[in-house]
């Protein structure tokens, strides 16, 4: 009891500061915003208990690494940033620049598919996981029907009735987050002060727990969501907001994980894309409410935005041979039949996959430039190095088991 009612007032002191007026309508928070909540969105849910059966006490330097190589990413995507996307697709930078950009493009499109189907197929286990249908085939009727909802909505109203969500969902996610946090933070410190922290074995090795990884890029992706706020920001507010966003994930990310991973023995955990459920219960009973009340909200959002992003991208891509419309019809077909096809796990894998080939190209689009402008070995070695990881976790990159 006492720990849940420390939880409700972190969470509702939290939501309370970022409503202030002086927050909502900060522009450099604004921006910070977006990004961050992207980043800390679904992974959160699955990351904790994923990461500690696969990595036993080994946990928090896979989250460390998986977070390095986001930021690396990051910096790649700042570096287009700072060039100019105008000046790239103008063919100021060359016209393999300019190509390369537009092949990159193509690769994000279909991304936000995949990606869309991974958000909704979450929505849809959390969202009947406190109910007597918590079951793999109520879900994936759950997400059949919220993207039936959403082509409908995309296709007869568009999404501008359905944005103020957005910001109103990212400001639940954080505020959950806090308090969970502030919970863990009181389980760990009692379970320390009984002296009963377990450091759990790794049970995934080698080659597996590299290949692995790869397939978890998509929990630490979202970052690159700054480069397409230019109609909103400048580039130097996108950079540094960014740079911020990254830096606050990171942060997040490490205390959660370290957190988690030595206060539960292995048969406290599940590898079931809801089992944050089950070991949240154990540290307070409101958790699991609280994490479905996020899950559901931020999924949606997520969805409703990459949905957004997708027919927007299409549209542009096709020059106006593919309208939004008929995108967003093509993104519900492939989502539903992906839903039916494959399970979550696989589907982070496929999300995963998709993002390494877009951050590839985008570091073969950063290496371009840098060595038209002739800025050195050493930063044109390391974009050439960054895409041809991003090659190796598109080729490499393995689901769950």
């Amino acid at each position: 009891m006492l720990f849940d009612l420390i939880i409700a007032i972190a969470t509702i002191g939290v939501a309370f500061v970022l409503s202030m007026r002086r927050v909502s309508r900060s522009t450099t928070w604004r921006a910070v915003v977006t990004p961050l909540a992207s980043i800390i969105g679904s992974g959160f849910l699955l990351l904790g208990p994923l990461l500690n059966l696969g990595y036993g006490g080994y946990a928090p330097l896979v989250m460390l690494a998986l977070c390095l190589v986001a930021y690396m990413y990051g910096a790649v995507i700042r570096a287009n940033i700072a060039a100019g996307e105008d000046a790239i697709i103008n063919g100021t930078h060359g016209k393999l620049a300019r190509n390369v950009e537009t092949l990159s493009s193509w690769a994000l499109a279909f991304a936000y598919i995949v990606s869309v189907t991974y958000y909704l197929n979450l929505l849809g286990a959390f969202s009947l996981s406190l109910t007597p249908f918590n079951s793999a085939l109520d879900a994936k009727l759950m997400t059949s029907a919220v993207f039936i909802i959403i082509v409908f909505v995309g296709w007869s109203r568009g999404f501008r009735s359905l944005e103020r969500l957005e910001y109103v969902s990212v400001g639940l996610k954080l505020a959950i987050i806090a308090g969970l946090l502030v919970g863990l933070i009181a389980h760990f410190g009692e379970q320390a002060a009984k002296d009963q922290l377990i450091f759990n074995a790794q049970n995934i090795t080698g080659w597996s727990a590299i290949t692995m990884a790869f397939g978890l890029l998509i929990t630490v992706q979202g970052f690159e969501t700054s480069r397409y706020l230019g109609s909103s920001y400048d580039a130097q507010t996108r950079i540094r907001s960014m740079r911020l966003a990254q830096w606050l994930s990171t942060l997040i990310y490490l205390v959660y994980i370290l957190l988690i991973s030595y206060v539960f023995a292995p048969d406290q955990m599940s590898s079931s894309e809801t089992g944050i459920i089950d070991m949240m219960e154990i540290v307070a009973p409101i958790l699991p409410f609280m994490l479905v009340a996020a899950a559901m909200a931020s999924q949606f959002s997520a969805a409703i935005a990459d949905t957004s992003g997708s027919g927007g991208l299409f549209t542009e891509l096709s020059r106006n041979r593919i309208s939004e419309h008929q995108a967003y019809l093509a993104l519900g077909i492939i989502g539903i039949a992906l839903t039916w096809a494959a399970d979550i796990f696989a589907i982070v894998n496929y999300a995963s996959r998709c993002f390494a080939i877009y951050y590839g190209l985008q570091a073969v689009l950063a290496a371009i430039i840098a060595r038209r402008r002739g800025e050195g070995w050493y930063r044109v070695g390391f974009f050439a190095l960054l895409a041809t990881l991003g090659a190796a976790i598109a080729i490499f990159g393995q689901a769950v088991e």
